[in-house]
């Protein structure tokens, strides 16, 4: 066979990249566009659509560079090299079932981490284009025919950029590996499914990402979810195969956060929780710990504050040290929540996780220096509202507030401890223009009330002298890891 040199083919992609920019350039919206065939047709497909706009013209530009990175490969491999590859993947992937091999199997499934020996297969399936016969005419590989067809389809359409095609590709091929999964008797292929159900997550989150640039409704993770909830029903049960079931929650748990749809979690979560089949020790810790991470940030989007601690402190207490940025996801939820029952995190936990937007947060809450919560809240407001803690941030307030009284009552405790129970509304007010806040006798009187009838101050108002009288045994009292008012 002879090859083309990958030079003269590079020229032809860009020939062919000119040829369609020279017929659209400056043209009032770019005008319609007959469909055409382009290099690599097969595998980019046919331009059915209309080119109508720069981002479309460069999108199309980006696949034609996709091609010639796979032309440029496709150049130094040769026909029998190729189907040397092909068959390799076949009689691995038989050996690795008959053997009941879970380790070279998820290995022979792994395609989103840009698995080389998964990259290589792909190009050798784009240069020897009658793998499926291949497939048809060997017993062994026909009976994971469904399988394997589909995920060759996965691996070609992916080593060029079309994310879509590959997505629907390996979800079928997800499908039929469910079918062989539930009649294998044992756990074996666990990790295996793992991998594919990973993989399909992640293919559907860069399919949605193609389909919206392409103008489209992005709906493949939306389809993944469901396709997901079918694979959770079959591992719920007795037996080994039952342990895959939290592994799938947690896959649950990613999609429906990414689309904002979070009250699906709770079907999952009953199933987890009050089954009787399932003990929660026995599940592998990785799964348990991002479980807790999951379910602690829905409490802490409840308000239920020492839930939410305990689920995030198992998770922190559990995660792997070495892994950095776990840690410091946990905290990014886990310190709100430990603010507002009163446990205030050293400055070294911040600095060592760069935690550094909730340093002045913290700092507010020592001095009780209102002006610098509303300033921290609002130089990371982007950061809090992204994550979901700025409500819970905000309502510290109260407990700044708090700091503030009980730093007036020390000052008048030491100049007079007669009458160091007694705070006048006019100090309060003239403490909170010192901070530069405008808070007039009226407001602070209401802001008074508050912490009283919140149990964040123990007292009461002597209305005709403007006259806060606190009580003379513990008029402050600690949250102790409760909640404001709970």
């Amino acid at each position: 066979m002879q090859v083309m040199s990958s030079r003269k083919m590079k020229t032809m992609v860009d020939e062919e990249v000119e040829s369609v920019l020279k017929e659209r350039r400056d043209a009032d919206g770019f005008g319609e566009s007959s469909s055409w065939v382009g290099i690599g047709d097969g595998f980019m497909g046919k331009v059915s659509e209309p080119i109508s706009g720069k981002s479309d013209l460069l999108r199309w530009v980006w696949r034609f560079e996709q091609v010639g990175r796979w032309v440029g490969a496709m150049a130094y491999l040769s026909m029998g090299e190729a189907h040397r590859r092909i068959n390799d993947y076949l009689n691995r992937f038989c050996d690795a079932v008959s053997n009941q091999d879970g380790d070279l199997l998820k290995r022979l499934l792994s395609l989103s981490s840009n698995n080389p020996s998964i990259l290589s297969l792909a190009d050798a399936l784009n240069v020897f284009q009658d793998a499926n016969r291949l497939i048809k005419q060997n017993d062994d590989y026909a009976q994971f025919g469904e399988i394997l067809v589909n995920l060759f389809r996965a691996f070609q359409s992916f080593r060029v950029g079309g994310f879509v095609d590959s997505y629907q590709a390996y979800e079928k091929a997800a499908n039929a590996f469910i079918q062989e999964f539930r009649n294998w008797d044992s756990a074996w292929a666990l990790q295996a499914l793992y991998v594919m159900l990973y993989e399909i997550r992640v293919l559907a989150e860069k399919a949605d990402k193609e389909l919206a640039v392409n103008g489209k409704s992005p709906e493949k993770l939306k389809g993944a979810g469901s396709f997901l909830m079918k694979v959770f029903g079959t591992l719920v049960g007795k037996g080994p195969k039952r342990l895959g079931a939290l592994y799938v929650t947690c896959q649950l748990f990613k999609i429906y956060f990414k689309l904002g749809t979070v009250h699906l979690c709770r079907s999952v979560i009953r199933s987890i929780e009050t089954a009787r089949v399932f003990e929660f020790e026995e599940f592998p810790k990785r799964d348990k710990v991002t479980y807790m991470y999951y379910t602690g940030r829905l409490e802490v989007f409840n308000e239920n504050f020492p839930a939410a601690d305990d689920k995030l402190s198992y998770a922190l207490k559990h995660c792997n040290p070495r892994r950095e940025a776990n840690i410091r996801m946990i905290l990014k939820y886990l310190i709100p929540v430990k603010l507002s029952i009163g446990i205030i995190p050293n400055d070294w936990l911040l600095q060592q996780y760069n935690l550094v937007e909730y340093r002045n947060v913290v700092q507010a809450l020592r001095r009780g220096d209102l002006r610098l919560l509303r300033h921290a809240l609002q130089e990371h407001e982007d950061r809090f509202l992204r994550s979901g803690v700025y409500l819970v941030l905000e309502k510290l307030e109260l407990q700044v507030y708090q700091r503030l009284l009980k730093k007036i009552y020390i000052i008048q405790k030491q100049k007079d401890p007669s009458k160091a129970h007694q705070l006048k509304l006019e100090v309060i007010v003239k403490a909170l223009k010192w901070l530069e806040m405008d808070i007039d006798v009226d407001e602070v009187e209401c802001i008074v009330a508050i912490l009283i009838y919140k149990s964040l101050v123990k007292g009461y108002f002597a209305h005709k002298s403007k006259v806060v009288v606190l009580s003379k045994q513990d008029p402050f009292p600690k949250l102790n890891g409760k909640p404001v008012n709970s």
